[in-house]
C-alpha cells in the first residue's frame, strides 16, 4: 500500500481544469431558453480564459439559479439590485469581469431604478437580459415587459393598455444614456440565432476589458410554463408576436 503522505504530496495529485459550465441537470422547464443562453456565456468565458476573473451576479427569479450551472465566482443579490452589487463588485476589484444575469421583472421592475442609474453612470459591467415577457417563477403575473392583450395570471384576459400602460422597451430607453457602449436585443430559438447572441456576449465582454461602460445584451425568450403552450407553440408565437414589439438586432454600438 503507497504511503499517504506521498500520495497527497503536490507533485503527486493530478489537476483537472473545470468546465465553466457544470455537469448539474439543467432543472429548467422545457423549451426555457435559459439553459441554452448559460451555454453560451460558459463558452465566452472559457474561450477569453477568463473563468478564474469572471463573477456573475444573481438575483430572484429563475435566473437566481444560474449559480447552479456555470462555475464561476457568484454573488446573490435582492430582487432587482444585481446593477448595484456588480457596481460594488466591479469597482472593488476592477481587474474582474463582472456581469448580472437577469429578468424582466427584475430588471425591467423592481430593479429598474438600480438598472437605468448603472447604465446612466456608465458602470464597466455586462448586463444578461432574458426577456420573456412575464413572472416566470412566480406564478406567470404580468410583468412590465407583457405584451398588449397577452394573457397573465393577474391579467387573464389580457393586458390592457389603457389600464396596465404598454410594455416598457427597456433596451430602447438605456441606449439613450450616455453611459451604455453596447445594447443590442438578440434570441436563442435558432441555430442562426444562437451563433448571434454568442457573438453579442462575447463583444460585451471585450467591451468590459476594454474599460468602455456598460453593456446589455437583452435575449427575447420564451416561457412555456408561463405562456401555456407547448415548447414548439412558444417558439412560434414569440416570433410572431414578440419579435415584432421587440425586434432584434443591435440598438447602440460605440
Amino acid at each position: 500500500m503507497s504511503d499517504i503522505n506521498t500520495i497527497i504530496k503536490p507533485e503527486n495529485i493530478i489537476y483537472k481544469k473545470t468546465d465553466v459550465l457544470s455537469e448539474n441537470e439543467l432543472h429548467y422547464c422545457p423549451g426555457c431558453s435559459h439553459g441554452t443562453v448559460h451555454k453560451l456565456i460558459a463558452e465566452v468565458i472559457e474561450e477569453m480564459g477568463i473563468q478564474d476573473k469572471t463573477i456573475g451576479i444573481a438575483p430572484v427569479g429563475c435566473s437566481v439559479l444560474a449559480y447552479n450551472y456555470l462555475e464561476i465566482d457568484w454573488q446573490e443579490a435582492a430582487h432587482g439590485r444585481a446593477p448595484a452589487l456588480a457596481t460594488a463588485v466591479k469597482r472593488l476589484m476592477p481587474e474582474n469581469y463582472v456581469f448580472s444575469y437577469q429578468g424582466d421583472g427584475d430588471l425591467a421592475a423592481i430593479g429598474t431604478a438600480e438598472t437605468i442609474h448603472a447604465c446612466n453612470r456608465g458602470e464597466n459591467i455586462v448586463m444578461v437580459f432574458i426577456n420573456n415577457g412575464i413572472y416566470g417563477m412566480t406564478g406567470g403575473q404580468m410583468a412590465p415587459t407583457t405584451l398588449p392583450g397577452m394573457p397573465a395570471s393577474t391579467c387573464p384576459a389580457g393586458r390592457d393598455v389603457s389600464h396596465d400602460g404598454a410594455p416598457i422597451k427597456i433596451s430602447e430607453i438605456l441606449a439613450q444614456l450616455p453611459g451604455t457602449c453596447y445594447v443590442t436585443r438578440q434570441s436563442v430559438h435558432t441555430a442562426a440565432n444562437v451563433r448571434k447572441t454568442k457573438k453579442a456576449l462575447k463583444k460585451a465582454f471585450e467591451n468590459q476589458a476594454a474599460n468602455k461602460g456598460t453593456s446589455l445584451v437583452e435575449v427575447v425568450s420564451t416561457c412555456s410554463s408561463g405562456w401555456k403552450m407547448t415548447p414548439t407553440k412558444a417558439n412560434e408565437w414569440m416570433e410572431e408576436n414578440m419579435f415584432p414589439y421587440y425586434p432584434l438586432g443591435d440598438i447602440k454600438d460605440e
